[in-house]
């Protein structure tokens, strides 16, 4: 159990009644407030109360930044990421061809390249999988790449780079900073976060999610304040992460109920469900180590972004 509970209890400490909170960090917990506060408890300890169970409604909750969420934030405000296998994803029975130079679909090697596009496109792959543990690698260079060589961006959109948007969260005003997104002349379209866990161990599904409440917020902040349009009251955010050149497919759903519960520190009492897609490449054991590199991934996961290029 990897969420944080808290939860109130009376113990007796040197025969006085003392209301404590404990708060369970895996399989153990800790008296916050208290005299005993540095000695560990046991999590299926008892206590004089008829159920053990504990509302996620009492989930702990904290004024963060984007790349500070966790598995436990997406709990706390009742989200949930579900997994998709192709065609319920992707809303297609077959995936399409990608729409893209063919040599970048039969050149193994940059040495290979006849041309600008597929010289950069393989240059720039290489380079997103050549981790360096004491530096941020090539992932978004290889992301704006590719989304330019796919039309995700042209004339009236473009690819932007550590855009930071601001996070309104209990209280607080917090920042979420995208790693790459697709900007049109108003409105935050398409995220990407990198899996950074080589560098600082940081989950990046949570990371992705809190970026998308940001930008719906501040979307429809643009929406209100510069166009003079109402606010929308939901929108499903397409969203991507980056681990070297294999990517995860998101539709993250968000509402105006769960932006405010997220605003004041609430449980919202209606589930977001998040949908994923990995896509299915022939050795998925060898997923993160390969990329695109071999020609036959290389061939689903383009057919994959051209698919997703719908949703933005």
């Amino acid at each position: 159990m990897s969420i944080i509970l808290s939860r109130v209890a009376t113990d007796v400490i040197k025969g006085e009644q003392q209301v404590q909170t404990i708060t369970y960090l895996g399989s153990e917990a800790r008296l916050l407030h208290s005299p005993l506060a540095s000695l560990p408890l046991k999590a299926n300890l008892s206590h004089p109360y008829p159920s053990d169970t504990i509302s996620m409604a009492n989930l702990l909750r904290s004024a963060k930044s984007g790349s500070e969420w966790t598995q436990n934030d997406l709990k706390s405000y009742n989200i949930s990421v579900v997994y998709q296998d192709s065609a319920t994803f992707f809303e297609t029975p077959e995936l399409p061809a990608p729409s893209l130079d063919d040599q970048i679909l039969s050149a193994q090697d940059r040495n290979e390249a006849r041309n600008v596009e597929t010289y950069a496109f393989l240059r720039l792959l290489d380079l997103a999988m050549a981790i360096n543990p004491t530096e941020e690698s090539a992932v978004d260079d290889f992301a704006v790449n590719l989304f330019r060589s796919l039309n995700y961006t042209g004339i009236g959109r473009v690819a932007r780079t550590r855009k930071d948007i601001p996070l309104f969260i209990c209280g607080e005003l917090r920042h979420a900073k995208t790693d790459v997104c697709i900007l049109d002349d108003s409105d935050i379209l398409l995220l990407v976060q990198e899996d950074k866990r080589y560098l600082d161990g940081s989950d990046p599904e949570p990371q992705l999610i809190a970026e998308a409440t940001a930008a719906f917020y501040s979307n429809n902040l643009t929406r209100k304040q510069t166009l003079g349009q109402p606010p929308l009251a939901n929108r499903v955010f397409p969203g991507i992460i980056m681990k070297g050149t294999s990517p995860t497919f998101f539709k993250i759903p968000i509402t105006t109920p769960l932006v405010e519960a997220i605003q004041f520190g609430q449980y919202p009492p209606e589930e977001t469900i998040v949908y994923a897609h990995l896509p299915d490449i022939p050795r998925p054991t060898r997923r993160y180590s390969e990329g695109m590199k071999p020609l036959d991934n290389r061939r689903v996961i383009l057919s994959c972004f051209e698919a997703f290029k719908r949703f933005v």
